[in-house]
């Protein structure tokens, strides 16, 4: 029998992260967790579809002739079409050359398999964020103009989608939204990673 000052049912449970450390993290049943998982593979998805297309040329982004595999360039099309933003010229320097083109796609993959697999989310909510961060200065939404003095077309000069898809890879690490529907409770619980937090 219940009272009107019953103690509701508790959605959370300890679990253990490392030695003589405990800290509270959703359980399986609980919608939060269940959200935050279709939430990171759905952005596993996304970052894996920008590696495939760029890799295979599906004709979306990127076209047949110039996918990675017959030769063509995952970041000079992207950091060579900039025009505005203080940092214009750089990413021009920057845009084709080998060194770029395969940390970009390696960041990509990694943080794709990180988020479809639900392991080493702090990983990738780091070099995701960075990533995105990168992406946001080349595009510069700052400017209103472009170097021929047209409108940039920008929707917002500060926030964009980069910036939102940077504060959901926190969002999903902080969570812990690999514990469901992924390896996140294996992962974690490798001695490796228990004694480097950073990995988890």
């Amino acid at each position: 029998m219940t009272t009107a000052h019953s103690t509701p049912k508790q959605t959370t449970r300890k679990v253990p992260l490392q030695r003589g450390v405990q800290a509270v993290a959703p359980t399986e049943g609980g919608a939060t967790i269940r959200i935050a998982a279709v939430l990171r593979i759905l952005m596993g998805l996304v970052f894996g579809w920008a590696f495939l297309d760029k890799v295979f040329g599906w004709g979306y982004a990127t076209s047949t002739t110039s996918a990675w595999i017959n030769g063509g360039s995952p970041t000079k099309g992207f950091l060579g079409s900039i025009d505005h933003g203080p940092f214009a010229s750089t990413f021009h320097d920057i845009a084709g050359t080998a060194w770029a083109d395969w940390l970009f796609m390696l960041g990509l993959a990694g943080i794709a398999l990180a988020l479809l697999t639900g392991a080493g989310l702090r990983i990738a909510a780091t070099t995701g964020g960075l990533l995105l961060l990168f992406m946001w200065i080349a595009e510069w939404p700052l400017a209103r103009h472009t170097s021929t003095g047209e409108l940039t077309r920008s929707t917002n000069p500060i926030i964009d989608d980069h910036l939102i898809y940077a504060v959901v890879l926190i969002l999903l690490a902080a969570l812990n939204a690999g514990a469901i529907w992924g390896l996140g409770k294996r992962w974690t619980g490798l001695h490796i990673v228990q004694n480097n937090r950073w990995l988890a």
